[in-house]
């Protein structure tokens, strides 16, 4: 489920990033072609800017002595001179971010590469902002302090992925709680600005997987796509012209609201009838710990006969859910991710395939299903990515693909 979230910057962390603050719109351009494309020579990335050698050049030498570009190994062509590749320095720029879920927390360290350098997770029955603040502090202190001291202060920023308004938590649960009731007067910004001054980005949860799957997994792949996330509750996000579409409010892509009917031809929304939380609440009535789902690593193996019925009403659920976003817009692929092992997301994806082919698709060009490549922390990543491409790369990757 989906609705705004705020952004808001505060201060810097400590003696904060050592360069010079946010770069200009040619220095993310050419930053942003690396990250998309890998490492490639200076001529290359002139006729992929359509920016004068001289220029490419200049910026280059320019980001390099920042730190945030490194030389890779000369390639020698048939004539003239060795052509040398650039690409981005993994030390360049690290990001956190902290992905708030209903049953679990997970903080990580990424890198400007968008590799993980260290991670944090914790697992609750449900959240408090006690408990995930106090997670929050401790792990960016440990992970923090065990950093060089030129490395740690390459930290830009801290974004958080979190679903909107979690004090209505209960609504979906069916059990109403102090510990969700404590969010609706929280301000996330202001907790963290007692124990951190980094600038801190906050992102719809769904939107930050999207976001996640689009720059570092299989979305670079697709100019047009829907994107959904089954976790404890299921979300999503789309993405248009090689954009990762927010919307107005920041709410689009709210597919977890598209309509479904009940067993008993009730109304309901997809995110009654697809989501993790239904199989937790299997496990509960045959007196079965939930808990075991969310344990890191997850082996869903020991609950196999409780998953089984689980997916297939989950794949029916996201077939149709899939064709009816393809009738609003002509989406070329429907990408598939969550909060579970691989094998579950491979088996689920290849029976929405299956259901989908035996759907009503009279007006409708059905999209290709692809499985997302993130995983569980596809929110968490994405919420990382969100401090570095606020300082550092292009908002948007339209017009960056190369043609």
């Amino acid at each position: 489920m989906k609705a705004g979230m705020e952004h808001t910057v505060i201060k810097s962390f400590g003696a904060g990033l050592s360069q010079r603050g946010v770069r200009n719109h040619n220095e993310r351009l050419l930053l942003s072609l690396l990250q998309r494309h890998g490492e490639m020579p200076g001529s290359d990335l002139a006729k992929l800017s359509s920016l004068s050698p001289p220029t490419v050049s200049a910026i280059l030498k320019r980001l390099e002595t920042d730190g945030l570009l490194v030389r890779g190994e000369p390639t020698r062509g048939k004539v003239g001179k060795p052509s040398v590749p650039m690409r981005l320095s993994p030390d360049g720029v690290l990001s956190f971010g902290l992905k708030i879920g209903r049953r679990s927390a997970d903080l990580l360290l990424m890198d400007f590469t968008g590799q993980v350098r260290e991670q944090r997770h914790i697992s609750y029955t449900f959240p408090t902002p006690e408990e995930v603040f106090g997670f929050l502090s401790k792990g960016m202190s440990e992970i923090s302090g065990a950093l060089p001291p030129g490395t740690a202060k390459r930290i830009c920023g801290l974004g958080i992925a979190a679903p909107f308004e979690m004090w209505n938590w209960d609504d979906l649960v069916g059990e109403p709680s102090p510990a969700f009731l404590s969010w609706k007067d929280i301000n996330i910004s202001a907790q963290i600005a007692t124990f951190s001054d980094l600038p801190v980005s906050l992102v719809n949860d769904a939107t930050a997987a999207c976001q996640a799957e689009h720059v570092y997994g299989r979305g670079k792949n697709f100019a047009d796509y829907a994107y959904f996330f089954v976790g404890a509750f299921i979300g999503g996000g789309i993405v248009l012209n090689h954009s990762v579409v927010a919307g107005r409010q920041g709410n689009a892509g709210a597919l977890g609201s598209l309509r479904s009917i009940g067993l008993h031809g009730e109304s309901k929304q997809l995110v009654d009838m697809a989501s993790i939380h239904l199989l937790e609440t299997r496990l509960e009535e045959v007196d079965l710990d939930p808990a075991m789902i969310w344990q890191n690593p997850q082996d869903w193996s020991k609950i196999t006969r409780y998953v089984e019925p689980w997916l297939g009403q989950t794949a029916q659920e996201l077939a149709k859910a899939s064709l009816s976003t393809c009738a609003v817009i002509d989406f070329e692929a429907i990408l598939i991710d969550g909060s579970f092992p691989d094998e579950i997301r491979a088996d689920l994806v290849e029976r929405v395939r299956r259901y989908i082919s035996n759907q009503d698709t009279r007006g409708l060009i059905p999209p290709v299903i692809e499985s997302g490549t993130i995983g569980g922390n596809a929110r968490a990543l994405g919420a990382a990515s969100g401090p570095i491409f606020s300082q550092f790369l292009l908002d948007t990757n339209a017009g960056l693909s190369v043609g």
